[in-house]
């Protein structure tokens, strides 16, 4: 009796063996290509919001696939740099257009609706070179 379990139990190994191992064309343990990134950044257009909460790493066997994590990053990487200097560029021109702002405040006025101030010499009349007080200016 004592043959017969140790037999037994010899042929219930082997046959998980060759399962396990694929001898037997198996479909137990087949071969499985590795994951791959299956829904990159766009390369066409902006990485938005979505598209990185919508990026889903393949994981391997000690974590994440290292050259999918590295094509991540760097695109981010590269969008944020591009931000930063459009969001400086923008900030420079706006502070430019203050400045020409600040230094001539009728900027966005039309001259021609603009009240003259007393100071500034008054238009000659038709009626030949005389001053708006009687007097000829000679």
């Amino acid at each position: 009796m004592f043959w017969f379990l140790l037999l037994a139990m010899v042929v219930v190994v082997a046959a998980v063996t060759l399962a396990v191992v694929g001898g037997g064309r198996s479909a137990i343990l087949q071969d499985v290509a590795p994951e791959q990134l299956t829904d990159p950044l766009p390369a066409t257009r902006p990485v938005g919001r979505a598209d990185v909460e919508a990026l889903r790493l393949p994981v391997a066997v000690r974590g994440y696939r290292m050259t999918d994590v590295d094509e991540a990053l760097g695109r981010l990487g590269a969008e944020l740099a591009e931000r930063d200097a459009r969001i400086a560029e923008l900030e420079s021109a706006l502070a430019g257009a203050q400045a020409t702002r600040a230094g001539r405040p009728d900027l966005l006025e039309d001259p021609q609706e603009r009240p003259r101030a007393p100071w500034q010499a008054q238009e000659q009349s038709p009626g030949g070179g005389q001053r708006p007080d009687g007097e000829d200016g000679r």
